[in-house]
């Protein structure tokens, strides 16, 4: 045990507490800048099963923020990847590595039995998309965010506190990522590690609770803020992301990529338009369900409510990628 022995020596550690640890199963989904200290501290700390759930491959410019990969692994599958490194890093952890994407259809088998699901990703679809199966399993979700030098951590659900869309019922008109704004390294860091510390604090029975608690971080400003949501109520409805194995053959299914991102549809049936001509293209689709998708979630977001004025109730979402 001298390997935990710094944390034990802690009376919110302690024997009972390292145990604990030890028969915890944790979920991360997103094995990049965020997953990264995320998986390094859970797996540093000894939780005993961590799954990991990523679709990309390395890249050389993922490498100055996600310090678990090497310039060797630059092509692998960063699950696969990081699998690795926690295997050479703590071999006591069991890991799994699914190189896939989170989406409404797996997401319940690929949370099974999670103590704790940290959102990793990054992503509109994959928060949204964990939290509403969290809020329906009772599963604990620690979600977050970071672009540029600010960034957010928050416990969600878990049978006690308020979901992912009771504090942010909609998306916002615009949004950046790190590919097109900019991120600092440092500043994701310190965000993957408020997750893994909020993880470890759950499973050990800490208090506060992090559940229904958002702690902001702005390091360009070197301040740090928090606030409890737990009093938050759940939005009476919601835009609610599907994938595409949930497609109904009576859905007018709309695909609003363009060529450049994705040579081919989501699906054979998908009509092509841009967001801002959605509503004349679904002018006569009484009676049947409009799903709308494109890349990350965010225009077809912004398109659905759209149509919501207009009338038009019955809509889905596809996050769908790039390609």
């Amino acid at each position: 045990m001298s390997r935990y022995a710094r944390q034990m020596i802690m009376p919110e550690f302690g024997e009972t507490g390292q145990r604990k640890l030890r028969d915890a199963r944790v979920v991360v989904v997103g094995a990049g800048g965020l997953g990264s200290p995320v998986l390094s501290y859970l797996a540093g700390a000894g939780v005993g099963q961590i799954a990991i759930i990523d679709p990309d491959s390395v890249e050389e410019s993922n490498l100055h923020r996600q310090p678990l990969f090497r310039m060797a692994d630059i092509g692998k599958p960063k699950a696969q990847a990081a699998a690795a490194a926690i295997a050479h890093y703590n071999p006591d952890v069991c890991v799994t590595a699914h190189a896939e994407r989170l989406e409404p259809a797996n997401a319940a088998a690929l949370c099974d039995g999670a103590d704790v699901v940290i959102d990793a990703a990054d992503s509109f679809a994959a928060t949204y998309t964990l939290s509403d199966h969290c809020l329906a399993s009772g599963q604990t979700l620690v979600s977050a965010s970071v672009l540029g030098f600010t960034g957010y951590a928050g416990g969600y659900c878990g049978g006690r506190a308020p979901s992912v869309r009771a504090v942010f019922p909609d998306l916002p008109r615009s949004a950046g990522d790190c590919a097109t704004a900019g991120v600092s390294g440092p500043a994701v860091g310190v965000l993957g590690s408020l997750q893994a510390q909020m993880a470890m604090n759950y499973l050990l029975g800490i208090a506060p609770s992090p559940l229904g608690i958002m702690i902001r971080v702005d390091l360009m400003r070197l301040s740090v803020s928090n606030f409890f949501f737990t009093d938050a109520g759940e939005p009476a409805e919601g835009l609610r992301f599907i994938s595409a194995s949930d497609l109904r053959p009576n859905d007018l299914l709309i695909d609003l990529r363009s060529t450049n991102e994705a040579p081919d549809p989501v699906a054979p049936q998908a009509l092509r338009t841009q967001a801002d001509q959605v509503v004349n293209v679904v002018s006569n689709a009484a009676g049947r369900r409009v799903v709308l998708c494109c890349r990350s979630g965010l225009r077809a977001w912004n398109a659905a409510l759209s149509l919501r004025q207009t009338g038009h109730e019955d809509l889905a979402l596809i996050a769908a990628g790039p390609a």
